[in-house]
């Protein structure tokens, strides 16, 4: 039984791991796109419509293989976790038939006036069709974010038989993190854009230094970087306080601390021992976290020790600053990067070429450390984990899991070299 667990976990990780990279850049380049297109019709420069007809490109590649991981990463929920439907499905099968039903149609079908109908429609019907499309992917992230945040911040529910159904719509919707988490995410995938943009354009100057659309968008990619990485800094800081009150289990372990305390300090690096609840090697900041997540030095913070289910400490510890090493990375470039904007060095090109991806890693690592910091429930103080899982044995699991292993490796490559590939060309 933990065998399989553990394997249904890891396959169903892996699964929406590889679906959230390909949403993380459609929810932001949709509405990027609506600036390029919009952009063409105020000038008619037609540098402008070069760039929206590449980038609508890589949407499309993006928007169809997010497409495809997605309903594979729907199928699990009956294959891998039947318990949770059973539990929970009358509030999380709505949720996400409304993301059908209010987003994919929009951008499914706004999509292809956007990449067909150029010169088959108005200009002012193409435009409003990226409008639409950026649009949807907008909602989409609303009703997937919204059950995602009500699986942590459980609200607006009753139980009839065992099974949860919904008293209140707008409390499971507006559940106490949602906000909180929408906003990260929507940032999150604005940055993630930026970066792929700033990045695909340096591959592209490297080869052709003369492109001017490239070193524009190169340009727009950097400054829309440089306001997002703040912006994203500030909402995560919102959104630290409001899982400080609602899960602080999850920040405790985040944290790395075992003990309750008051003036805790900030661990900046340590390797965190479950077994001794001890931290090695610990490099800390006198009362840094006690300020930073109380707003007072002598602030009081739970520890490990206040908790009798608590997530695993270390990988939530490493992955939580994973992603804040990787935003502070990317708020050095992009701020870095605006004083030599005017004629880019080499080695800027080269630095923004290997950070193309780069919002990917802090994407995987923010998941991480939100979906990690659950357990072991699989709704907080509804349904653990370990309730939820179906009976699949560890051969079925483990032979699956391999499957989609090589399949998702051979996809993720071939992504990445097509994009790199039209960037060159």
């Amino acid at each position: 039984m933990e065998e399989a667990l553990l394997l249904a976990r890891v396959q169903f990780g892996l699964n929406i791991a590889f679906h959230i990279l390909f949403p993380s850049i459609t929810i932001g380049l949709a509405w990027v796109l609506v600036y390029f297109r919009l952009r063409y019709e105020a000038t008619r420069d037609a540098a402008w419509l070069e760039t929206y007809r590449l980038w609508v490109k890589v949407f499309a590649l993006s928007f169809a293989m997010g497409v495809v991981t997605g309903v594979t990463m729907s199928f699990q929920f009956g294959t891998n976790w039947p318990g949770y439907m059973n539990k929970v499905g009358n509030i999380a099968g709505p949720l996400l038939a409304y993301e059908v039903l209010t987003a994919f149609f929009l951008e499914g079908t706004f999509l292809g006036v956007m990449l067909f109908g150029m010169n088959r429609v108005p200009g002012w019907m193409h435009v409003a069709s990226a409008a639409i499309v950026a649009f949807g992917t907008t909602v989409s992230a609303f009703w997937i974010l919204a059950l995602n945040s009500w699986m942590h911040t459980p609200a607006g529910y009753t139980i009839e038989n065992g099974a949860l159904i919904a008293g209140s719509w707008w409390e499971v919707i507006f559940n106490p993190s949602f906000p909180f988490r929408f906003v990260h995410m929507l940032l999150a995938s604005g940055i993630t854009a930026a970066f792929l943009v700033a990045g695909l354009s340096a591959w592209r100057l490297l080869k052709a230094p003369d492109d001017a659309s490239a070193r524009g968008t190169l340009r727009f990619g950097a400054q829309l970087a440089a306001v997002l990485v703040p912006l994203q800094i500030l909402a995560g800081d919102q959104h630290g306080l409001n899982t400080l009150e609602h899960q602080p289990a999850k920040i405790a372990a985040m944290e790395a601390l075992w003990q309750t305390q008051k003036g805790a300090p900030l661990v900046l690096f340590a390797v965190p021992d479950d077994d001794r609840q001890t931290n090695r090697f610990a490099v800390e900041l006198p009362r840094g976290a006690a300020l930073i997540l109380r707003h007072s030095i002598d602030g009081e913070l739970k520890g490990i020790d206040a908790f009798k289910d608590h997530p695993p400490v270390a990988p939530l510890f490493f992955a939580f600053r994973v992603m804040v090493g990787t935003g502070v990375l990317m708020l050095l470039l992009s701020w870095g990067s605006l004083f030599f904007m005017k004629d880019p060095p080499r080695w800027l090109l080269w630095a923004f070429a290997g950070f193309t991806f780069s919002g990917w890693i802090a994407v995987l690592a923010g998941w991480l450390t939100t979906e990690i910091g659950r357990q072991p429930w699989l709704v907080t103080g509804i349904l653990r984990t370990a309730d939820a899982v179906g009976e699949a044995g560890g051969a079925t699991l483990g032979a699956s899991l391999t499957a989609y292993i090589g399949t998702y490796t051979v996809l993720l490559i071939a992504y990445m070299v097509t994009l790199t590939h039209m960037a060159r060309k």
